[in-house]
């Protein structure tokens, strides 16, 4: 098939590779150089029934086309017991080379809020077996479990923290914020170092996401329950903005090239559904997902739609620029869809699933101001605007959580920072990152006490690594940031740092 005529409608070829067509010769006997099975199984977008079931055909995945040789039939089931007794859905789908192997299989036809187990089939070698739940029920007021990182950097640590996560007791619901892999190389100091240079094309992306995929501790998170997985910037390059890179010596052809190979790749690695786009460099990751009446969260996209970084893109002052009321970090779509969907929706939670920091933190002491020009900060109007449609639409049952920045902050979100007498009407909770910085370190109280008197909406700030743990019920939403003290090294314990609690309708974070 001419590759050219494939792109040009991806939605109805990737929905293709759900079934084997007629029109394709699909081997169902192939010959493997190894385990079929290398990077996992994944599931993801669960609904009340049904969800997103991934995988990715192999044997050799640092290898071109992951050492396959032929479109290859793949068997999928899934099954009430861990035996695959009760097996309640099945079916085969296609692995094919235009998705670089890849299987998205978008089953329905299950129960609400039930657990199941599912596993994939090729030429007689079985893949891991993950473990995926439903959500539940419309109407329902189920209590979430939820956990949520970002930011894990291959070379500058160990992905232990995913090793914890995938054995927390309860754990419905697993979402990652972005950065799920770095686009540059490594330098000789590196903890483990990326394969290659800084990666441009499809196949470099398409071998980084391999390379992390590998990984094991990364695939017991995956396979513990479903994901929500967004983009930030490394996907595709450091803090780009739109159309244009990080260094903006790229055309803008040239970045939108790179930009669908970052996504193509990105979309062939994680579980989400067939693409909403004629393009790869168009697609469309904006979506919401319910968890029953209890919560809805919005997963956003604050890259491909924003303007550039003002202000030299460096943290600094606010300049004229920065202050445009025209210029915004969504795009004007993305953010009346958010504010429109935030009034109608009569969930009991609203969770915001975004990338960069949104409460503004100014790092120079007394009259100064000094912002970063990449976070909300950056784009003070939109962010004003955004909050203060939260302020009318859902005070105080609204919780940004946010990756990106490789610490932990807790924030309380005013109506509007332009004015600091401004009420309370939202909490951020800004995860670190899981590798990406290495180990960290301690933060005297004293740089915590300087920090929260230029930022009196600060609440906590710790520099290690790990991921964020939320319990939510009808009433309380609860928080725990657990971290690891190293990465550098194998086997960190983990310890939750802090806890924290908001009452449903009221202002304010509470210390646990």
């Amino acid at each position: 098939m001419d590759r050219r005529l494939f792109l040009a409608d991806l939605t109805k070829y990737a929905a293709l590779c759900a079934t084997v067509p007629n029109i394709w010769r699909v081997t169902s006997r192939p010959r493997f150089a190894d385990d079929p099975f290398t990077l996992g199984v994944a599931s993801g977008d669960p609904t009340p029934n049904g969800g997103v079931l991934w995988t990715r055909l192999a044997p050799r995945p640092l290898e071109p086309e992951g050492g396959m040789e032929s479109r290859t039939a793949v068997d999928w089931e899934v099954a009430e017991d861990d035996a695959f007794t009760k097996i309640v859905q099945k079916g085969r789908a296609a692995a094919v080379p235009e998705l670089s192997y890849s299987v998205h299989v978008d089953v329905t036809g299950l129960a609400p809020d039930r657990w199941y187990v599912y596993r994939f089939r090729a030429a007689g070698a079985s893949s891991p077996v993950g473990r995926f739940r439903t959500a539940p029920a419309d109407g329902a007021r189920v209590p979430l479990h939820m956990a949520f990182m970002s930011c894990q950097r291959w070379d500058q640590g160990l992905f232990t923290a995913l090793g914890h996560l995938a054995r927390e007791e309860q754990l419905d619901l697993a979402v990652h914020l972005g950065d799920y892999i770095y686009e540059g190389g490594s330098p000789a100091s590196a903890v483990r170092k990326h394969v290659g240079l800084e990666i441009r094309t499809v196949d470099d992306y398409r071998r980084r996401y391999a390379q992390y995929k590998t990984d094991p501790l990364l695939q017991a998170a995956h396979a513990r329950c479903p994901w929500l997985v967004v983009w930030d910037d490394h996907e595709v390059d450091n803090n780009y903005a739109g159309a244009r890179g990080e260094n903006g010596m790229e055309s803008v052809e040239q970045m939108r090239a790179r930009r669908a190979a970052g996504y193509q790749a990105w979309w062939e690695h994680q579980p989400v559904r067939v693409p909403r786009a004629q393009s790869w460099a168009d697609l469309t990751i904006t979506r919401s997902v319910s968890w029953g009446a209890l919560a809805r969260l919005w997963m956003l996209d604050s890259r491909q739609y924003r303007d550039v970084q003002a202000c030299g893109g460096a943290s600094s002052a606010l300049c004229d620029e920065a202050t445009d009321p025209r210029r915004g970090l969504l795009g004007s779509a993305q953010e009346q869809w958010l504010v429109d969907g935030l009034g109608a929706s009569r969930s009991r939670w609203q969770v915001l699933a975004n990338q960069v920091m949104m409460a503004p933190y100014d790092s120079a002491a007394g009259a100064e101001l000094r912002v970063s020009m990449d976070q909300w900060s950056g784009y003070p109007v939109a962010r004003d605007r955004l909050l203060g449609a939260i302020a009318k639409r859902a005070p105080n049952r609204t919780v940004v959580i946010t990756g990106d920045i490789h610490s932990s902050w807790v924030n309380e979100l005013h109506s509007d920072f332009a004015r600091p007498d401004r009420p309370v009407i939202g909490a951020e909770f800004v995860g670190t990152s899981l590798s990406s910085g290495g180990d960290g370190g301690e933060t005297p109280a004293t740089r915590l006490d300087a920090m929260r008197k230029e930022n009196p909406h600060l609440r906590w700030f710790q520099n290690r690594r790990g991921y964020v743990r939320c319990r939510v019920d009808e009433q309380t939403w609860t928080t725990d940031y657990r971290s690891v003290p190293f990465v550098e090294k194998p086997d960190a314990p983990i310890v939750t740092a802090s806890s924290w609690r908001l009452e449903h309708g009221r202002p304010g974070i509470t210390k646990v």
